[in-house]
């Protein structure tokens, strides 16, 4: 049995991949934490313990950071709808544990070092934080899939930047630096026919399933700025992407490990993503100044390509 970590700021497309983590038959989903991003703090923990009770889950949610870490917090609701669930007003009836996430995290962590898989879906703020407290985090996480990021493509929040990195570059920065095991799925894997037609999505509803529902339900809000604000074809639904890697690898079919980037001082380009794609940085005309920055050494695995087909059976798979 797998063991995984999710960190999320719960709305509806990530709300789809805890979804799909939390009924795959072999994967055991040790906690969630929360982090504001999407949508505020509390809110995102409604929208997590609800997804869990839908599921049958009793896997323990913890409340993390309200605001990325030098920064202001700016949500996603005209994106998602002001509850993340595309409006649908959903009502957990439990509540989060008392232990603050951050704590959760480490412990966790600590205590089953490279036995636990994290999957960071939201603004990487708690996950920076908990780096900042113990650095031998790094050593404790068996692999992080990130979904965040647009690798030599274009954001979806400012032209250079994806969302959650955007949200909280100093974190995304910490995390990217720390020497962990990390995978960047970026937004740009769930456009195009990765996205979900109105024929695949009548599917999922003919499913007739509480879970296809869900799924469909909640967004609605995401679909209609897809095709308004991002001009795609039909539903994006970037976290699930990057959970269907998490949960089987051979859904990404081309990746490669290189010096990755994030821009957290210019207004232009923050939370740029800049994937050294070409290794230029070691053979280029500015390598001395690479050199003495100590900026070269490939430090993530990023995601090119995946098999849309096979992305698409797993949410499939999770929803009947």
């Amino acid at each position: 049995m797998r063991r995984f970590w999710i960190d999320t700021d719960t709305a509806s497309d990530d709300a789809v991949a805890i979804l799909m983590a939390l009924r795959w038959p072999d994967v055991h989903v040790e906690g969630i934490s929360v982090v504001a991003g999407n949508v505020p703090l509390g809110q995102g923990t409604n929208n997590a313990l609800y997804t869990a009770e839908l599921c049958g889950k009793d896997v323990p949610v913890y409340q993390g950071l309200a605001r990325p870490l030098l920064r202001q917090s700016y949500d996603a609701q005209f994106f998602h709808g002001p509850d993340g669930m595309g409006g649908m007003n959903y009502e957990a009836g439990r509540r989060p544990e008392a232990k603050h996430a951050i704590e959760a995290i480490i412990e966790t962590f600590r205590a089953s070092p490279g036995q636990v898989t994290l999957v960071t879906l939201g603004p990487l703020s708690n996950v920076g934080t908990a780096l900042l407290r113990e650095p031998a985090l790094a050593e404790w996480v068996k692999d992080c899939y990130v979904m965040g990021g647009a690798a030599c493509s274009v954001g979806n929040i400012t032209p250079a930047a994806e969302y959650n990195i955007w949200c909280d570059p100093e974190a995304a920065r910490i995390l990217f630096h720390s020497g962990m095991k990390i995978m960047m799925i970026g937004w740009e894997h769930c456009r195009g026919q990765a996205n979900l037609t109105d024929d695949e999505m009548a599917m999922v509803r003919r499913f007739d399933t509480p879970y296809a529902d869900f799924a469909m339900d909640c967004n609605q809000s995401a679909l209609k700025a897809s095709r308004e604000w991002l001009s795609d074809p039909g539903l994006g639904l970037p976290d699930p992407v990057a959970m269907s890697v998490a949960l089987d690898r051979s859904v990404c079919t081309r990746s490669s490990w290189h010096h990755v980037e994030v821009e957290c001082n210019s207004d232009l380009t923050r939370g740029m993503t800049i994937v050294d794609e070409r290794g230029v940085a070691n053979t280029g005309p500015n390598i001395q100044t690479w050199q003495r920055l100590n900026q070269k050494a490939p430090n993530v695995e990023v995601c090119w390509a995946i098999d849309v087909d096979r992305w698409k059976e797993l949410l499939y798979n999770s929803l009947r």
